[in-house]
């Protein structure tokens, strides 16, 4: 299962969506302040500057880029 933690007005965060629904893989997306406050993201992800961060089964994957690279 991916997760990915997005934020609204995100090409990078929509990016991610797309390219799951592209490889018809199952997917998660957490809003910023609808899902998760800015503080649960610190806690989460605290050398995170960047949205979105994903992670899969668990473990850290990192953005948009990193994300199209495992699923390469």
């Amino acid at each position: 299962m991916i997760e990915i933690w997005s934020k609204p007005n995100c090409v990078f965060c929509d990016k991610a969506e797309m390219l799951c629904k592209m490889k018809s893989l199952d997917y998660k997306k957490y809003m910023l302040d609808v899902d998760y406050t800015r503080e649960d993201f610190v806690i989460k992800f605290p050398e995170a500057r960047t949205f979105p961060q994903i992670t899969m089964d668990g473990d850290y994957i990192g953005g948009f880029t990193e994300l199209d690279a495992h699923l390469a």
